[in-house]
Protein backbone atom coordinates (compact mmCIF):
# COMPACT_ATOMS: atom_id res chain seq x y z
CA UNK A 1 0.00 0.00 0.00
CA UNK A 2 2.02 3.21 -0.61
CA UNK A 3 2.34 6.15 1.57
CA UNK A 4 -0.64 7.65 -0.30
CA UNK A 5 -3.11 5.38 1.35
CA UNK A 6 -1.52 4.52 4.17
CA UNK A 7 -1.90 8.44 5.80
CA UNK A 8 -4.99 8.97 4.88
CA UNK A 9 -6.75 9.63 7.83
CA UNK A 10 -9.98 12.33 8.08
CA UNK A 11 -9.46 14.85 10.33
CA UNK A 12 -12.30 17.73 11.80
CA UNK A 13 -12.98 20.04 8.84
CA UNK A 14 -11.74 17.89 5.78
CA UNK A 15 -15.79 17.87 4.96
CA UNK A 16 -16.06 21.52 4.77
CA UNK A 17 -13.42 21.79 3.19
CA UNK A 18 -14.58 18.97 0.06
CA UNK A 19 -18.37 20.68 0.20
CA UNK A 20 -16.99 24.48 -0.41
CA UNK A 21 -15.93 23.04 -3.62
CA UNK A 22 -17.38 23.47 -6.53
CA UNK A 23 -19.93 21.04 -7.88
CA UNK A 24 -17.25 19.78 -10.95
CA UNK A 25 -14.53 19.55 -8.46
CA UNK A 26 -16.28 15.68 -7.02
CA UNK A 27 -14.02 14.47 -9.58
CA UNK A 28 -11.04 15.01 -7.68
CA UNK A 29 -12.25 15.25 -4.09
CA UNK A 30 -9.16 15.89 -2.50
CA UNK A 31 -7.58 12.74 -0.10
CA UNK A 32 -6.17 13.74 3.26
CA UNK A 33 -2.87 12.99 4.24
CA UNK A 34 -2.00 15.17 7.19
CA UNK A 35 0.95 16.78 7.36
CA UNK A 36 2.41 17.68 10.62
CA UNK A 37 4.21 20.56 9.20
CA UNK A 38 2.19 24.14 9.74
CA UNK A 39 0.69 26.42 12.15
CA UNK A 40 -1.26 29.98 12.72
CA UNK A 41 -1.36 32.22 10.00
CA UNK A 42 0.48 35.40 11.45
CA UNK A 43 -0.54 38.62 12.51
CA UNK A 44 -3.74 37.95 11.67
CA UNK A 45 -3.28 37.63 7.47
CA UNK A 46 -5.18 35.28 5.29
CA UNK A 47 -4.90 33.99 2.09
CA UNK A 48 -4.03 36.67 -0.97
CA UNK A 49 -1.83 34.41 -3.40
CA UNK A 50 -1.84 30.78 -4.25
CA UNK A 51 1.63 29.50 -4.78
CA UNK A 52 2.61 27.35 -7.65
CA UNK A 53 5.44 24.88 -7.14
CA UNK A 54 6.29 21.98 -8.93
CA UNK A 55 8.09 18.91 -6.59
CA UNK A 56 11.06 17.98 -8.05
CA UNK A 57 11.01 14.52 -7.67
CA UNK A 58 9.97 11.47 -10.34
CA UNK A 59 7.63 10.19 -7.58
CA UNK A 60 4.71 11.48 -5.88
CA UNK A 61 4.59 9.02 -3.03
CA UNK A 62 8.40 10.37 -2.15
CA UNK A 63 7.22 14.12 -2.73
CA UNK A 64 4.12 13.81 -0.38
CA UNK A 65 6.64 11.18 2.25
CA UNK A 66 9.03 14.53 2.31
CA UNK A 67 5.69 17.17 2.70
CA UNK A 68 4.44 14.83 5.81
CA UNK A 69 8.38 14.52 7.54
CA UNK A 70 8.00 17.05 10.42
CA UNK A 71 12.20 16.52 10.30
CA UNK A 72 11.97 18.55 6.75
CA UNK A 73 9.43 21.17 8.00
CA UNK A 74 8.12 21.75 4.70
CA UNK A 75 4.98 20.97 3.51
CA UNK A 76 1.77 22.31 1.17
CA UNK A 77 -1.96 22.91 1.17
CA UNK A 78 -2.52 20.42 -1.51
CA UNK A 79 -0.47 17.98 -3.64
CA UNK A 80 -1.65 17.24 -6.93
CA UNK A 81 -0.87 13.66 -8.86
CA UNK A 82 0.40 13.23 -12.60
CA UNK A 83 -2.87 11.44 -12.75
CA UNK A 84 -4.81 14.34 -11.52
CA UNK A 85 -5.23 12.92 -7.71
CA UNK A 86 -5.80 16.23 -5.38
CA UNK A 87 -4.27 15.43 -2.07
CA UNK A 88 -5.09 17.63 1.15
CA UNK A 89 -1.95 18.02 3.34
CA UNK A 90 -2.93 21.54 5.50
CA UNK A 91 -6.42 23.22 6.39
CA UNK A 92 -6.55 26.01 4.01
CA UNK A 93 -6.82 28.27 6.94
CA UNK A 94 -3.40 27.31 8.30
CA UNK A 95 -0.44 28.36 7.36
CA UNK A 96 2.05 25.18 5.41
CA UNK A 97 5.36 25.91 4.97
CA UNK A 98 5.90 25.89 1.22
CA UNK A 99 7.10 29.39 1.03
CA UNK A 100 10.31 30.36 2.46
CA UNK A 101 12.08 33.49 2.32
CA UNK A 102 10.89 36.05 -0.47
CA UNK A 103 8.44 39.10 -1.58
CA UNK A 104 5.94 39.97 -3.25
CA UNK A 105 4.79 43.40 -4.15
CA UNK A 106 7.18 44.45 -1.16
CA UNK A 107 5.31 42.50 1.70
CA UNK A 108 7.10 39.60 3.15
CA UNK A 109 5.76 36.12 4.86
CA UNK A 110 4.38 34.60 1.90
CA UNK A 111 3.28 31.35 3.79
CA UNK A 112 0.93 33.50 5.84
CA UNK A 113 -0.10 35.39 2.88
CA UNK A 114 -0.87 32.48 0.50
CA UNK A 115 -2.31 28.46 -0.33
CA UNK A 116 0.68 26.49 -1.57
CA UNK A 117 -0.17 23.95 -4.64
CA UNK A 118 2.54 21.34 -5.08
CA UNK A 119 2.46 19.54 -8.54
CA UNK A 120 3.65 16.48 -9.55
CA UNK A 121 7.23 17.17 -12.08
CA UNK A 122 10.54 16.83 -12.57
CA UNK A 123 10.66 20.80 -14.12
CA UNK A 124 12.14 19.34 -16.93
CA UNK A 125 8.70 17.50 -18.67
CA UNK A 126 5.34 19.40 -19.79
CA UNK A 127 2.99 18.93 -17.00
CA UNK A 128 0.20 16.31 -17.58
CA UNK A 129 -3.22 16.94 -18.56
CA UNK A 130 -4.86 15.27 -15.77
CA UNK A 131 -2.37 17.12 -13.57
CA UNK A 132 -3.37 20.64 -15.54
CA UNK A 133 -7.43 19.64 -15.39
CA UNK A 134 -7.89 19.09 -11.35
CA UNK A 135 -5.03 22.34 -10.85
CA UNK A 136 -7.98 24.40 -13.14
CA UNK A 137 -10.66 23.08 -10.91
CA UNK A 138 -9.11 23.36 -7.60
CA UNK A 139 -8.10 27.13 -8.50
CA UNK A 140 -11.42 28.11 -9.29
CA UNK A 141 -12.67 26.87 -5.97
CA UNK A 142 -9.73 27.82 -4.08
CA UNK A 143 -10.13 31.68 -5.57
CA UNK A 144 -14.07 31.73 -4.77
CA UNK A 145 -13.60 31.07 -1.45
CA UNK A 146 -11.12 33.29 -0.43
CA UNK A 147 -11.82 36.45 -3.24
CA UNK A 148 -8.44 35.58 -4.42
CA UNK A 149 -7.90 37.53 -7.93
CA UNK A 150 -5.91 36.28 -10.85
CA UNK A 151 -3.14 38.84 -10.48
CA UNK A 152 -2.78 36.46 -7.18
CA UNK A 153 -2.18 33.38 -8.57
CA UNK A 154 1.90 33.19 -8.88
CA UNK A 155 5.00 30.93 -9.34
CA UNK A 156 7.77 30.50 -6.68
CA UNK A 157 9.81 32.12 -9.11
CA UNK A 158 8.16 35.32 -8.87
CA UNK A 159 8.62 35.69 -5.39
CA UNK A 160 11.92 34.26 -4.91
CA UNK A 161 14.07 35.12 -8.04
CA UNK A 162 17.51 33.35 -7.72
CA UNK A 163 16.50 30.76 -5.10
CA UNK A 164 13.44 28.80 -7.21
CA UNK A 165 12.68 28.29 -10.60
CA UNK A 166 9.17 26.69 -10.25
CA UNK A 167 6.95 25.99 -11.94
CA UNK A 168 9.43 26.57 -14.65
CA UNK A 169 9.10 26.77 -18.09
CA UNK A 170 7.52 24.00 -18.97
CA UNK A 171 4.13 24.55 -17.52
CA UNK A 172 1.40 25.89 -19.01
CA UNK A 173 0.71 29.68 -18.01
CA UNK A 174 -1.44 30.31 -20.90
CA UNK A 175 -4.18 28.13 -19.83
CA UNK A 176 -4.74 29.05 -16.48
CA UNK A 177 -4.94 32.85 -18.19
CA UNK A 178 -7.60 31.45 -20.74
CA UNK A 179 -9.28 30.54 -17.85
CA UNK A 180 -9.59 33.39 -16.17
CA UNK A 181 -6.64 31.97 -13.26
CA UNK A 182 -3.91 33.81 -13.98
CA UNK A 183 -2.64 37.14 -15.64
CA UNK A 184 -0.90 37.99 -19.17
CA UNK A 185 0.59 41.62 -20.20
CA UNK A 186 -1.52 43.10 -23.15
CA UNK A 187 1.66 44.13 -24.69
CA UNK A 188 0.64 44.83 -28.34
CA UNK A 189 3.44 44.31 -31.00
CA UNK A 190 3.77 48.07 -32.34
CA UNK A 191 6.07 48.24 -29.02
CA UNK A 192 6.32 51.90 -27.07
CA UNK A 193 9.47 50.88 -25.42
CA UNK A 194 12.90 50.91 -25.00
CA UNK A 195 15.96 48.34 -23.99
CA UNK A 196 16.20 50.27 -20.91
CA UNK A 197 17.25 47.70 -17.61
CA UNK A 198 16.00 50.91 -14.96
CA UNK A 199 12.47 51.40 -16.97
CA UNK A 200 11.88 47.53 -16.85
CA UNK A 201 13.14 47.18 -13.16
CA UNK A 202 10.66 50.02 -12.24
CA UNK A 203 7.54 47.93 -13.67
CA UNK A 204 8.97 44.47 -12.63
CA UNK A 205 9.42 45.60 -9.02
CA UNK A 206 6.07 47.75 -9.26
CA UNK A 207 4.19 44.46 -10.41
CA UNK A 208 5.71 42.59 -7.40
CA UNK A 209 9.03 41.15 -8.15
CA UNK A 210 10.93 41.68 -5.48
CA UNK A 211 13.29 44.83 -4.99
CA UNK A 212 16.60 43.13 -3.42
CA UNK A 213 17.69 41.35 -5.95
CA UNK A 214 20.43 42.35 -8.95
CA UNK A 215 18.64 43.10 -12.39
CA UNK A 216 19.51 40.01 -14.02
CA UNK A 217 18.31 37.80 -11.77
CA UNK A 218 14.79 39.51 -11.72
CA UNK A 219 15.60 39.82 -15.52
CA UNK A 220 15.66 35.66 -15.49
CA UNK A 221 12.55 35.28 -12.93
CA UNK A 222 10.67 37.35 -15.15
CA UNK A 223 11.19 35.13 -18.46
CA UNK A 224 10.90 32.02 -16.65
CA UNK A 225 6.84 33.21 -16.71
CA UNK A 226 6.39 35.85 -19.53
CA UNK A 227 9.08 35.40 -21.63
CA UNK A 228 10.11 32.19 -21.70
CA UNK A 229 11.78 31.48 -25.08
CA UNK A 230 13.72 34.84 -24.95
CA UNK A 231 17.67 34.78 -24.31
CA UNK A 232 20.48 36.97 -24.09
CA UNK A 233 20.56 40.94 -22.88
CA UNK A 234 17.16 42.64 -21.71
CA UNK A 235 14.94 42.86 -24.85
CA UNK A 236 12.13 45.66 -25.99
CA UNK A 237 9.70 42.98 -25.66
CA UNK A 238 10.44 42.26 -22.23
CA UNK A 239 10.34 46.28 -21.14
CA UNK A 240 6.74 46.44 -22.60
CA UNK A 241 5.77 43.11 -21.24
CA UNK A 242 6.71 44.37 -17.51
CA UNK A 243 4.98 47.94 -18.09
CA UNK A 244 1.69 45.94 -19.14
CA UNK A 245 1.55 44.32 -15.73
CA UNK A 246 2.93 46.87 -13.77
CA UNK A 247 0.20 49.09 -15.19
CA UNK A 248 -3.02 46.92 -15.05
CA UNK A 249 -2.18 44.29 -11.90
CA UNK A 250 0.59 46.46 -10.26
CA UNK A 251 0.98 47.23 -6.71
CA UNK A 252 -1.78 49.25 -4.73
CA UNK A 253 -4.48 47.50 -7.16
CA UNK A 254 -5.61 43.95 -6.94
CA UNK A 255 -3.91 42.22 -4.37
CA UNK A 256 -2.91 44.95 -2.63
CA UNK A 257 -4.18 45.35 1.59
CA UNK A 258 -5.79 48.29 2.95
Amino acid sequence: MSILMATATPVAGTRANIAALPTEARGVTPEWCPSPNFGDRKDGLTPKLVVLHYTAMESCEAACRTLCNPDNEVSAHYLIRKDGHVIQMVEESKRAWHAGAGTWQGRGDVNSRSIGIEMSNTGVVPFSAPLMNSLEILLRGIMARWDIPASGVIGHSDFAPGRKIDPGRKFDWQRLVRGGMAVWPDAPDALDAEVDMARFNTAATSFGYPIDVDAETRLASFRLRFNPTASGPLSVRDVAMAEALARDFGIDQDIAEA
